[in-house]
């Protein structure tokens, strides 16, 4: 089962009432991303779309068509439409049991980058109430997980890409991908505020 929030149904709603009845159903698809954090499409679609692969889901008065290898990922997910202070749009936020398990931090590798994270980065990012974990690795990928003041900063990409990216394949040059895999929209305090004067 898949569930839409109150904002979200009425924003699908809203765009399916101004497609002129072009529109049945509300495509859900994972995209790309990794298998921690997959990245989610969502696509208005007519009856002339949906595809024989697909399996239509009836939540409420609409129509969600998900491709069937899919379905189990998706399985209880929940479609929100958020407005955050520069970025509006929808969110699907997976079920627990979903979700798969991070792969292992074993192995010299894994030590190798915990300890970049550990005596360079986390050091230098500290000031900022933030701090970078490794939570996973597999083969040459790591999986990188912001917190504190890292979680949900609008600065958050860039310092993983120009800072972290760049500090971790110097010390680790075997490192060929590194996957971000927080949630940025959730947490305690996930928006950094700088001191006051």
């Amino acid at each position: 089962m898949i569930t839409l929030t109150d904002k979200a149904l009425e924003v699908v709603r809203g765009y399916m009432d101004s497609g002129d009845g072009e529109f049945t159903a509300l495509r859900i698809g994972i995209s790309g991303g990794t298998p921690l954090a997959p990245d989610f499409e969502l696509t208005l679609v007519g009856p002339d779309d949906i595809r024989e692969s697909e399996q239509e889901v009836d939540v409420g008065e609409l129509t969600i068509v998900v491709q069937e290898e899919s379905m189990p990922r998706l399985e209880g997910a929940t479609v929100d439409f958020v407005q955050r202070v520069n970025e509006s749009g929808f969110e699907v936020k997976l079920a627990e049991a979903a979700k798969p398990a991070p792969p292992t931090l074993e192995g010299s590798f894994a030590e190798r980058v915990k300890t970049v994270l550990d005596t360079e980065i986390n050091p230098a990012i500290a000031s900022h109430g933030g701090t970078i974990t490794l939570v996973g690795v597999e083969d040459t990928e790591i999986y990188l997980e912001m917190g504190g003041g890292c979680q949900g900063c609008a600065m958050s990409r860039m310092t993983l890409r120009q800072g972290v990216e760049r500090m971790v394949r110097q010390a680790v040059p075997e490192v060929t991908v590194i996957h971000d895999v927080t949630d940025h929209a959730s947490g305690e305090n996930p928006f950094f505020e700088g001191p006051t004067v």
